[in-house]
Formats: C-alpha cells, sequence, structure tokens
C-alpha cells in the first residue's frame, strides 16, 4: 500500500435496532397498498429483490399509520444523532485518535433534514476539536457514500490531517402511507437504515495500520438526468422519485465512464482486483456486471449487503467496503456508486 496518499485508518458499520424479515414487510405491504397487492404480480417485487432482512428506525407497525413530515423528521434527527454518536466514538477509538484531534468532520445524507447539521451534534456529542472544519453533505443520495469518502480525502490532501466521516440514512422513513406510485412501493421493497463512520488521515499520522489507501476520485453529471432520482417534497414527506431506466443506463455508459475515471488516475481496467459497487438493486447490479464484463461472484460483497441490510442509500456501499477488506489485502479497487443528478462517482483504492 502506498504511503503518499490519504488513508483510511477505521471503517465502523451500524444500524438502528429495528430488524425485520422482508416477508414481514411484504405482508405489511398489502395492508399499505390495497390497490396494489390486488394485482400479485406486483408483490413479487419483494422476492425478486433478494432481501431477507432490513433495519428500521422504528418498529415495522410504527409505518401502518400515516406520519407527516414533521414526525417523521424528527424521528430522523433522534435516530440519526444516536447512531452516528455511537458509530463515530468507535471509529476514533480504533483509530487511536483522541476528539479533539480531529481537523474536519464530514457528514452525508439525503434521507432527512437537520439545521444545524448534523456535524455540529457530532462535536457536541463527541467533544471534537471546535475548530474542525464542517462539510455537511446533502442531497447526493445513493451517490452520498463514494462522493464524502473522495471529499475526505480531498481534505486530508488540503492540510486537514484528521478527518472524521460519517454517512447515515434513514431511508424508511421516506415512506409516504397511501401512495400507490410505482416509485413508492418499490422504494418500499429495498430501503432501508443504517450508518457508517470512517476515520480518514494523512499517511504519516500515528495510529494503527491503515485499512487502505485512496488514490483519486471521478464524479460525472449525467445532461438532463434529473427526473431519474430524486425526492419530491409532499405534505407527507420526501416521496421517492426513481425510473425504471437506471439499468439500461448502467448498461449503456458504465464500460466508458469507468475507463474514464481509471484514465484521468493513470490506472486500466486491468488493473483493478476488486469493484465494491453500491448495491441499488439485482438489476443494478447486473448491469454492472454486464457493462463491465465481471466474473461471476466479483460483486458478491454487494449482493450480501443487499441481502442482509437492503438499500440504505449512501450508507450501503460502505458496509460493501467494510465486507471487502474483510478478504484481506487484495491491491488496486474501484468503489462506485450512483445517484440523484443523474449521478455517478468513483473512488480508487488500494486495499
Amino acid at each position: 500500500m502506498s504511503s503518499a496518499f490519504p488513508v483510511v485508518r477505521s471503517l465502523v458499520t451500524g444500524t438502528p435496532p429495528h430488524k425485520v424479515a422482508q416477508s414481514e414487510i411484504q405482508a405489511a405491504a398489502r395492508v399499505l397498498f390495497p390497490r396494489m397487492a390486488a394485482r400479485p404480480h406486483l408483490l413479487d417485487v419483494f422476492s425478486n429483490a433478494q432481501i431477507n432482512t432490513r433495519a428500521l428506525s422504528r418498529p415495522l407497525e410504527w409505518y401502518m399509520q400515516s406520519r407527516g413530515f414533521g414526525e417523521k423528521n424528527a424521528v430522523f434527527v433522534q435516530e440519526a444523532r444516536a447512531l452516528i454518536t455511537r458509530l463515530g466514538a468507535e471509529a476514533l477509538a480504533r483509530a487511536e485518535l483522541l476528539p479533539a484531534e480531529i481537523d474536519a468532520v464530514i457528514v452525508v445524507n439525503t434521507s432527512g433534514l437537520s439545521t444545524p447539521s448534523l456535524d455540529a451534534w457530532l462535536i457536541e456529542s463527541l467533544g471534537l476539536n471546535r475548530h474542525a472544519a464542517r462539510l455537511p453533505l446533502w442531497g447526493l443520495g445513493c451517490a452520498g457514500g463514494a462522493a464524502g469518502l473522495a471529499r475526505a480525502a480531498d481534505l486530508v490532501r488540503a492540510g486537514f490531517r484528521r478527518v472524521l466521516y460519517v454517512a447515515v440514512d434513514l431511508c424508511s422513513l421516506t415512506l409516504v402511507r397511501g401512495d400507490e406510485s410505482k416509485s413508492n412501493f418499490v422504494g418500499t421493497a429495498l430501503f432501508s437504515d443504517g450508518g457508517a463512520a470512517l476515520v480518514v488521515t494523512a499517511p504519516d499520522v500515528p495510529g494503527p495500520s491503515p485499512l487502505l489507501s485512496i488514490h483519486g476520485a471521478y464524479s460525472t453529471l449525467i445532461e438532463n438526468s434529473a427526473d431519474i432520482m430524486g425526492w419530491d417534497v409532499v405534505d407527507d414527506g420526501l416521496k421517492v422519485r426513481f425510473s425504471r431506466d437506471i439499468p439500461a443506463l448502467v448498461r449503456g455508459m458504465m464500460r466508458q465512464n469507468v475507463a474514464e475515471a481509471l484514465a484521468a488516475h493513470g490506472w486500466t481496467r486491468d488493473e483493478i482486483d476488486t469493484f465494491i459497487v453500491h448495491p441499488g438493486g439485482v438489476k443494478v447490479l447486473s448491469a454492472y456486471e454486464e457493462a463491465l464484463d465481471l466474473q461471476a461472484g466479483a460483486l458478491d460483497s454487494s449482493r450480501t449487503v443487499l441481502r442482509g441490510y437492503g438499500n440504505m442509500s449512501s450508507v450501503t456501499v460502505l458496509f460493501v467496503l467494510e465486507g471487502a477488506l474483510k478478504s484481506g489485502p487484495q491491491g488496486k479497487a474501484l468503489l462506485s456508486a450512483m445517484g440523484p443528478g443523474f449521478s455517478a462517482e468513483h473512488v480508487l483504492l488500494e486495499l
């Protein structure tokens, strides 16, 4: 692992306490969406999602009642604060850093609103350096986990030698009861809640052996694509909007986009040992495999996370990264995610 690049010293993941089987959520969907449940083939989306369990911020029965935006957002703030405080404290401990040593704080989220932003809460709750640079990143959706990691490395390169980076999304709270749109129905079959915390430092900062080094990043905003994914803000909350064309978009653009991302840093496709891909859904993963000519099993870490946790938006790719790290040193890797914009984010790593 090269010593010339920013490094990750710790990576901690976690979820809210309420674990629910996909079969239970499918049964709840029959009540939540009676008109759609009357068409049995639509309920197949729950089994086709290849998800076994998901974590929720509240017990499943809480979601069976209509909730306004204010109530749902209050739950978001409460549960997000609790989760990032726990994960952030553990990430600091594993990195062998004192809270006062942190030079910058990044918090990524898209599924709830908080002003002051959640980084201010982290500084207060963990006793971080009150002069730390603060970078709250909102609205990047599923691409946020990758983009946040890239920005953490940018801050280290800019002289902020010890960065605490946290991502948290509680997507279950965006359920709009009574909205029988296809997007809301599919979101109910996929979305879940989780968080991750990482400490990113300059390579010469004392501490435990680095988990990985960050060699660069590459961002792409696709023109005229704002309607592909996002939220519509309605009285009942954040109403999901996404297109069924996402897998086709991946198949059509990802080969060239990945080649451009690697070439921008002098890497080639043949050098990549590991692909760490946000599992937006099984069709998206299949589209990545097709576009990049990946061998069978290349995205097993992504499928394992999807099966055990569902789609936690920004957080999910960091769970996949954690799984890949458990396999031991693997050389050069590409971490990739797509999100609202519509955009693609790639981060070049050495594990």
